[in-house]
C-alpha cells in the first residue's frame, strides 16, 4: 500500500527534467536520482513489483519525496552529482573523493611556483589534474624542472625588494636549478615564457614546445653558440622521450577522452583515458560499488559526469581560448549509447577503425585494474574472496549463518525406470568432490520425483544424524515448490527443519523458492550468489546424469541383449566393447555382427533387432544416443 502522503506528492510531480530526493522517517536523504521525466520516473518506483529486494526495501523506507526542476537533462546530471557528493545517501553510488588525489598547481604570483598539492585554494591559481598516481605527478614535475629552471622558494618577490638587492641567490641558482628571479637575473617576461611552456607540456601540447625548442637550437647553432644549442638539445631529447613513453596512438587521432568499463557484479571498474595530439597522456581506473543493481549505463554515466565536472572546474587557464569565445567541441569515446547531453561534448560509439582500437585498449586497462585489485586483496587476505562470497550469499538468501557447507540434490529417471539421484557438496563456495554421493532409488516405483526426493533426503540426513557427522549449512533442491516441500517434510520428521536452511531453484527462470513462501526470489543474474547456486546445481545434474546413464546402459544391456535367446553376458559385453552403444549394434550390418560374434549369433542378433515390436526399445536407443 502506498502511503497517502506519497500518493499526494506523486500527483503534484511535473513531467519536466529534474532531480528527486527520497527521505526516510528521520528526515535523512536515502536516495537521489535524476530523470528526464520526473513524474514517470518517480511513479515507477511505486507502480510496479520490483524483482530486486534492495529496491523493494528502499521503497518501503520512503517517507517523503522532494524534487527540483531544471531546464535540461545536463543540468539534472550535474545537480544529481552535487547532491550525492554533498549528502552521501545510503543507496547511492559514492565515488572516491577527488580531494585525495594530487594536483599540480601553478601558483598565482609574480614569479609563479609550480608544485604538487592535495588542496585546491580559490586564489586564482591554476590546477592541473587530479593525478591518480603521486609517482606520475612527481615524475612529471621533476622533468619540468629539468627543462625549465623555475624557483621553488616562497620568497615575496616584490620589485622593490629585487631592486634593493634584498635577496641573494641560493644554492639552487649555483647548481643550475633556478634562474634566480630574486636578484633580477631573469626578467618577468622570460620567466612567464617558461611558465607558459610548462602549462603546454602538462596539457599534453608537447609538439608545439618541441618545435619552439628545435628552432631555438638551430638559431644558436647558426650563431656558433654550440654550448647553448647542446643544452637545448638535451632538453629536447628529454621531452621527446617523455612523449614517446605516453603511448602514441595514431597521427590521425587528436584530442579526445575515452571511457570504458569492466563489469564484475557488485563491483564496476571504469577506465578513463585522455588523448592529446594522438598520444595518451592520462589513464585513470577506479572502482564503483553497486547499491541498487544499477545498470552499466547508469554507472558509466555517473562516472562521466563526475570526471567531466571535475575537469570543467579545473579549466581556469584562458590562455588558449580564442577571442570570439567559441569553445571547441570535445569528443568522448564510449562503448554504448548514453542518454545524456552536454553542450560542449560529442559522444561517439566506434564500430571499427582506430577509435575502436583505443576503446578496446581502455577496456583492457579496466579489466587489468580489476585483476590487479583482486590479486592484491587475495595476497593481503587469502580468505577474503571466499568470505565476501559467503557473506553475499548470507545477505541475498537471508540465512542465519554463513553457508560454508552446501549440499544440492537432483533426481534422474527414464519413464519411471532406472531412478537415481545425486548429491553434490560445496565447501567454502567450491566443489568438494570427495563429498559427492550417488543414490539408487529403492522404495519408489514409477516416475515420482516428489517421493524420490523424500527418500534420498531421509537416507542422507538420517545417516548423518546416526553417525554424528556435520550437517550442511544450506540445502539446495533442484526443482520448484513441489520438490522443496517434499524435502522440508522429511527435515521436519527428522527434527532438522529450522536447523538447516533450505531453498529450491527452478531451472527455467532461475527462481529461488523458500519454504512457506509462494513468491520466488529473483537474484541478479550477475551476482556471485546465483553463480554459486547454479554451479552446484549444474554439478548435481552432471553427476547424476553420468550415474544414470551408466545404470541405464547396464540395465538396457541386460534386458535387451542378454534376454535374447542364445546370447549370453559375454557376447553382449563383446558387442558393446566393439560397437560402443546399443544403437550401433542395432544399426550394424549382418556382416559386421558375424565378424564380431560369429555367423550363428550374428544372425540371431540381426533378426532380433529387425522385428516390429521394439518401439520402446527404439526410444531407449534414442535416449542413449
Amino acid at each position: 500500500m502506498i502511503p497517502d502522503k506519497i500518493k499526494s506528492i506523486l500527483k503534484t510531480i511535473p513531467s519536466d527534467p529534474g532531480v528527486y530526493q527520497y527521505f526516510d522517517e528521520k528526515g535523512e536523504i536515502i536516495y537521489v536520482g535524476k530523470a528526464k521525466n520526473l513524474k514517470r520516473r518517480v511513479s515507477s518506483y511505486f507502480n510496479k513489483q520490483h524483482q530486486s529486494r534492495k529496491v523493494s526495501v528502499l521503497v518501503s523506507r520512503i517517507a517523503d519525496i522532494r524534487f527540483t526542476v531544471v531546464s535540461s537533462e545536463m543540468e539534472a546530471l550535474l545537480l544529481e552529482n552535487n547532491f550525492i557528493k554533498q549528502y552521501k545517501p545510503r543507496y547511492n553510488i559514492l565515488l572516491k573523493d577527488d580531494k585525495t588525489y594530487p594536483w599540480i598547481c601553478v601558483k598565482n604570483e609574480r614569479f609563479p611556483r609550480v608544485f604538487l598539492t592535495r588542496k585546491k585554494v580559490n586564489d586564482g591559481s591554476i590546477y592541473f589534474g587530479p593525478y591518480p598516481s603521486v609517482m606520475t605527478a612527481k615524475t612529471l614535475l621533476e622533468m619540468l624542472r629539468q627543462l625549465y629552471p623555475i624557483r621553488n622558494c616562497k620568497l615575496n618577490l616584490r620589485q622593490e625588494y629585487i631592486d634593493n638587492g634584498h635577496y641573494r641567490p641560493c644554492l639552487e641558482f649555483h647548481v643550475g636549478n633556478c634562474k634566480a628571479p630574486c636578484d633580477g637575473s631573469i626578467d618577468e617576461d622570460e620567466y612567464r615564457e617558461m611558465i607558459l611552456n610548462i602549462k603546454k607540456v602538462i596539457k599534453g601540447n608537447i609538439q608545439e614546445v618541441l618545435r619552439d625548442m628545435k628552432s631555438q637550437m638551430m638559431a644558436h647553432a647558426s650563431r656558433l653558440e654550440f654550448e647553448q644549442a647542446q643544452d637545448i638539445k638535451e632538453k629536447y631529447d628529454l621531452l621527446e622521450n617523455y612523449h614517446a613513453r605516453s603511448v602514441v596512438c595514431s597521427n590521425s587521432l587528436f584530442d579526445m577522452e575515452v571511457f570504458s568499463y569492466d563489469d564484475a557484479g557488485n563491483s564496476f571498474y571504469v577506465n578513463y583515458m585522455k588523448i592529446v595530439e594522438g598520444a595518451i597522456i592520462q589513464s585513470h581506473s577506479f572502482e564503483m560499488k553497486r547499491k541498487l543493481d544499477e545498470t552499466a549505463e547508469e554507472l558509466l554515466t555517473l562516472a562521466i559526469v563526475e570526471l567531466h565536472q571535475m575537469n570543467n572546474e579545473n579549466c581556469t587557464d584562458t590562455s588558449n581560448v580564442s577571442t570570439n569565445n567559441k569553445r571547441s567541441l570535445k569528443e568522448i569515446i564510449v562503448p554504448m549509447e548514453l542518454e545524456m547531453i552536454f553542450d560542449d561534448v560529442k559522444f561517439t560509439v566506434p564500430k571499427r577503425g582506430e577509435k575502436l582500437e583505443i576503446l578496446e585498449l581502455s577496456h583492457r586497462n579496466a579489466k587489468q585494474y580489476r585483476l590487479e585489485l583482486e590479486k592484491l586483496r587475495t595476497l593481503v587476505d587469502p580468505e577474503r574472496h571466499t568470505k565476501r562470497i559467503l557473506n553475499q550469499m548470507k545477505d541475498d538468501l537471508h540465512l542465519p549463518d554463513l553457508p560454508k557447507v552446501i549440499e544440492c540434490f537432483d533426481n534422474s529417471n527414464f519413464q519411471g525406470d532406472y531412478a537415481v539421484a545425486a548429491m553434490t557438496q560445496f565447501v567454502d563456495a567450491k566443489p568438494n568432490k570427495s563429498g559427492y554421493r550417488h543414490f539408487n532409488i529403492k522404495t519408489i516405483e514409477g516416475p515420482n520425483d516428489f517421493a524420490s526426493m523424500e527418500e534420498i533426503i531421509f537416507r542422507r540426513y538420517k545417516r548423518l544424524l546416526d553417525e554424528g557427522q556435520r550437517l550442511p549449512d544450506l540445502i539446495v533442491i533442484d526443482g520448484g515448490k513441489g520438490q522443496l516441500s517434499s524435502a522440508v517434510k522429511i527435515l521436519q520428521q527428522l527434527g532438522l527443519y529450522g536447523k538447516i536452511s533450505i531453498i529450491g531453484i527452478a531451472e527455467k527462470l532461475e527462481e529461488i523458492y523458500f519454504p512457506g513462501d509462494s513468491i520466488p526470489l529473483y537474484i541478479d543474474k550477475r551476482s556471485e550468489t546465483l553463480k554459486v547456486i547454479q554451479h552446484i546445481r549444474d554439478e548435481a545434474h552432471r553427476f547424476g546424469i553420468t550415474h544414470h546413464r551408466k545404470k541405464f546402459e547396464k540395465g538396457f544391456i541386460h534386458s535387451e541383449l542378454n534376454d535374447i535367446k542364445g546370447i549370453g553376458k559375454h557376447t553382449a559385453e563383446k558387442l558393446m566393447l566393439e560397437l560402443k552403444s546399443v544403437k550401433n549394434i542395432k544399426e550394424a550390418s549382418l556382416e559386421t555382427l558375424e565378424k564380431i560374434v560369429g555367423k550363428a549369433k550374428g544372425k540371431i542378433i540381426y533378426d532380433f533387432f529387425r522385428r516390429g515390436d521394439f518401439n520402446n526399445c527404439m526410444n531407449m536407443i534414442r535416449f542413449l544416443s
